[in-house]
């Protein structure tokens, strides 16, 4: 990648940030959304989950495998098909007669998605190889998430009050058809020295263990609850005895590493959770139209995108240390404003309470996948983005399950004008909670201690990889 252009590079992170504008932009749209999809397929609390977490769910399963198949078979390959794929279910998905249909195909869009955000990261990370460089493309990457949060919910609510619900998914029809387009002609392919093997046994308790727990979270089952348990003992047993596993535990080693996964879980479960009990709120309790609801959340939106580009650079500059430290304040101080004040009866406490919470989660995201990535060989570049990504999936998908749980408890459809408020206080509790975690985990995994085991895991991962690299190098 050395011999590219600087323009060339710029526009590599260009094509790469609009596959994530795709994927991000299809989550923020489908929240405002819901409660029309909810009126006209007459879904529960539970149809509403499962129409964001059959889609976070199935990209949660299938992240780690498309890291490694790119590294393997080529990124750029993987990130057309995934383009190809995406832009498919997008179109099923607005054609969907029925909720389950809607279900099923948001699951084709999701393996389309598995195949976008880490194979695009790891294409970020071997084309800019200046640790700076690299932050600042990175906080890039992460304003587009921004961008998403502020056009989703405006775009979303336009066309749900103009057009119908169905044409939040023709947006991504024609970025993704220009994203192929340009992907075919500028990006070049990469591939890893020493690829990983496919991992099936690895692949299917992952599989197991993830949809399995949500939906013993969802749908209240013990059994399943039990079904995810033995997966996951499954998965710490025998992962670590195979050469080249799916999920490589050695990364875990890294106390900046494995912060950084517990701080994208809890940060995107804050997030898919403010977002679903807010765009239910506004619209179900308040009676708001999409779009006004949109504008409402409009302030949350514009601090994430003004924040991830500064984040990106504070990353760069001071380390990711200051950035958690102000995200988990914030997020957990928003969480507090909607738990202890009920800042939904006020405009005021409300709408600082938008502004915390984007304040915050603009500046969680940066150092999370600057954390993930750097300190790792480059040759695992995608196993190691598709870690950080999947954590952020399971966070969403944790998130939505657990928030609508515990609404669903306390409040039907019949009873949102009146239930709502009160039943909605044990999930903000939860959703502090996630901040403070972010807090003390930032902290704990950003200091001189933590850099020193981030050290000796890249030097044992570098050394391990090196030598089956010249063996395949020779052949």
């Amino acid at each position: 990648m050395s011999e590219l252009t600087s323009r060339r590079r710029l526009l590599i992170l260009a094509i790469c940030c609009m596959s994530l504008l795709i994927v991000s932009l299809d989550n923020t749209i489908l929240n405002v959304a819901l409660p029309s999809i909810s009126k006209e397929m007459h879904a529960s609390v539970a149809g509403m989950q499962w129409t964001i977490d059959a889609y976070t769910l199935v990209l949660a399963s299938l992240l780690m495998l498309a890291g490694s198949t790119a590294d393997r078979i080529g990124r750029r390959r993987v990130f057309k098909a995934g383009l190809v794929m995406f832009t498919l279910g997008s179109l099923l998905c607005s054609i969907a007669p029925n909720l389950e249909s809607l279900i099923a195909f948001r699951m084709v869009q999701a393996v389309g998605g598995s195949m976008l955000n880490p194979v695009a990261m790891s294409i970020i990370t071997n084309t800019f190889t200046d640790a700076r460089e690299r932050a600042r493309a990175i906080g890039v990457w992460g304003g587009v998430v921004g961008i998403s949060m502020a056009a989703g919910p405006i775009v979303g609510g336009v066309l749900v009050d103009t057009v119908g619900w169905r044409s939040i998914f023709w947006v991504n029809l024609p970025v993704g058809l220009i994203a192929l387009l340009l992907t075919w002609r500028y990006v070049p392919e990469s591939r890893a020295p020493k690829p990983r093997r496919a991992d099936p046994v690895g692949q299917l308790l992952v599989i197991t263990l993830l949809a399995s727990l949500t939906y013993a979270i969802i749908e209240s089952s013990i059994v399943f609850a039990v079904v995810a348990a033995v997966a996951l003992a499954g998965v710490l047993l025998y992962e670590p005895r195979r050469h080249e596993p799916l999920i490589d535990l050695r990364f875990f080693r890294s106390a900046p590493f494995s912060g950084a996964t517990v701080v994208a879980v809890c940060a995107f479960a804050s997030l898919a959770g403010f977002l679903f009990i807010n765009t239910l709120y506004l619209q179900e309790v308040r009676g708001m139209s999409a779009l006004h609801a949109g504008l409402y959340m409009l302030p949350m939106a514009g601090l994430t995108l003004v924040c991830a580009p500064l984040s990106g650079r504070l990353v760069a500059s001071r380390g990711p240390r200051l950035p958690l430290v102000i995200a988990g304040i914030t997020m957990a101080a928003s969480g507090v404003l909607f738990a202890a004040f009920e800042a939904e009866t006020s405009e005021v406490l409300l709408f600082v309470g938008f502004v915390l919470f984007g304040l915050g989660f603009g500046m969680v995201n940066a150092p999370i996948t600057n954390t993930a990535v750097s300190g790792m060989p480059r040759a695992q570049a995608g196993v190691a983005a598709a870690v950080a990504s999947t954590s952020r999936q399971i966070g969403q998908t944790l998130g939505v399950a657990v928030i609508g749980a515990v609404l669903a408890a306390g409040v039907s459809t019949a009873t949102y004008a009146t239930d709502f408020v009160p039943a909605s206080r044990p999930a903000w509790w939860i959703l502090t909670g996630c901040g403070v975690c972010v807090l003390v985990v930032g902290v704990l995994t950003s200091g001189p201690w933590a850099r020193e085991t981030a050290r000796r895991t890249a030097e044992r991962l570098g050394a391990a990889d090196r030598e089956p690299a010249r063996s395949v190098a020779d052949v």
